[in-house]
């Protein structure tokens, strides 16, 4: 795939302040749904929905990684499953539907000040580490935002 905005972005390994800043929203959703479970189970739903779409989507669109990806690896659960590299993940980016989803859920004004920070830098950092096409970062939020919208009107 020709991608030229990827092109124009000079390739790093960023994998550790990616997961720095997932692993803290993460961390950040959890506690909000603790005291407010209604949160998560927006956030459980939605993420289900998402990844059963990220399946059909993969396996409909197989894509070639992009030219210069760096392996991402994640410092954390790479302890559990090795350092297994995934190249064939692309359309559309779990990574970023993630962020997007969390900021998505959370409900505090200054959580979604943070989560949309996060998303941008998580999307920016993925895009540094050519880990996705450009319209697999673009996508992701769309496609998030639909499904979020659909589990909110018809499930919870």
């Amino acid at each position: 795939m020709n991608d030229w905005v990827l092109a124009q972005i000079p390739q790093h390994n960023v994998s550790v302040p990616i997961f720095i800043v997932i692993w803290g929203m993460s961390l950040l959703i959890l506690y909000r749904a603790i005291h407010k479970p209604s949160i998560y189970i927006v956030y459980c739903w939605s993420l289900i929905i998402i990844s059963l779409l990220r399946v059909l989507a993969i396996t409909l669109f197989p894509l070639n990684p992009p030219i210069g990806l760096i392996p991402l690896s994640d410092p954390l659960t790479g302890v559990f499953y090795g350092q297994a590299v995934i190249t064939k993940d692309l359309f559309f980016s779990g990574h970023t539907s993630i962020m997007t989803l969390t900021f998505l859920c959370l409900e505090k004004r200054s959580d979604k000040t943070i989560g949309a920070i996060a998303t941008i830098t998580v999307a920016t950092l993925l895009m540094v580490q050519h880990i996705h096409y450009t319209i697999d970062i673009v996508a992701a939020p769309i496609i998030t935002y639909i499904c979020y919208s659909f589990t909110k009107k018809y499930i919870v």
